[in-house]
């Protein structure tokens, strides 16, 4: 078993090898003065079992592209199998043809990444679980809720509500409030174009309460920072956030700092960037120890069913 990573989230990486009690890979990375990506791999990885470990997130375009190089390093190297372990698929939001001449993006991200030689893919939280079935090889397919419930557990906030953002997260939202036994609450959300968002109405009682917004992917955050100021208007306590894929682009750490939440709760699927990490309004968690025994699993030939909770 070797394990690679691009340069995507290096942090994460180190820290999967370090519950792995593994060295990570060498594998040498870099840009030339056009832009364009070199990769040479540095250790024989003839016959192995070899593993990489590259989030396509912001640069999205540049981190998939970067994938991709690898992907056929390793290919060309002979290896028993290629896993890609995508803790986040850029251009997942593109699953559908939601207008006309439109493309379905996630499709054909899917389809580079097979054709460019992975044999398996390990990723979490897909935007919309049918994505799995745009890959034409076996998906991992697990979830951060393990993680993200113990850290609102934590908390130890007094009168609970979940709250989904959008009808589109309710599944995601019922799933925590059930597994925390709380009440949830839904904001009726209407979007006039892309990265802005209008909340209509809340539905569900917030009035003295505790409020955890649960989302898959925090972009831009015009979301949740509206959503915690209708939540704020409408009587709530206070208002934290727990989001899988700190994407936090544009004005993301602006909004939050300056919004109603105390707190967002996120994991590191994405490295976050020099403001975020300097907000004292954001928490990282770690999913180095789920990726990693998932990892470890797959290599072995175990089963990893108990890890898609």
């Amino acid at each position: 078993m070797l394990v690679f990573s691009g340069r995507a989230n290096v942090p994460l990486s180190e820290a999967i090898c370090g519950y792995l009690q593994i060295e990570m890979g060498r594998v040498r990375l870099g840009t030339f003065s056009d832009g364009e990506i070199f990769c040479q791999i540095e250790d024989n990885v003839r016959g192995a079992d070899v593993f990489v470990v590259q989030p396509t997130g912001n640069p999205a375009n540049e981190s998939l592209v970067e994938l991709l190089i690898m992907l056929d390093a390793f290919r060309r190297a002979s290896p028993s199998r290629i896993c890609v372990v995508m803790p986040y698929m850029g251009y997942g939001r593109q699953d559908r043809k939601d207008a006309p001449r439109v493309p379905i993006t996630a499709k054909l991200i899917a389809n580079l990444i097979t054709t460019a030689g992975a044999g398996r893919v390990l990723t979490i939280d897909l935007h919309a679980a049918q994505i799995q079935g745009f890959f034409d090889i076996p998906v991992d397919h697990l979830y951060a809720a393990p993680v993200l419930i113990e850290a609102i557990r934590r908390k130890n906030l007094e009168k609970l509500v979940l709250v989904s953002p959008d009808a589109g997260g309710v599944e995601r939202a019922r799933a925590f409030a059930k597994r925390l036994h709380v009440d949830l609450a839904i904001m009726d959300k209407r979007r006039p174009e892309a990265n802005k968002a209008e909340i209509m109405n809340v539905i569900g009682s917030v009035e003295g309460c505790d409020c955890v917004i649960v989302d898959d992917i925090i972009d831009t955050a015009g979301t949740l920072v509206g959503s915690a100021q209708a939540l704020m208007d409408r009587g709530a306590r206070s208002v934290h956030a727990a989001g899988v894929h700190p994407v936090f682009s544009g004005p993301a750490i602006e909004r939050i700092s300056a919004s109603q939440l105390q707190t967002v709760m996120v994991t590191d699927t994405l490295a976050l960037r020099e403001d975020a990490l300097r907000c004292p309004k954001i928490e990282q968690l770690s999913l180095a120890v789920l990726l990693g025994e998932a990892i470890r699993r797959i290599h072995e030939g175990a089963s990893v069913s108990s890890l898609f909770v």
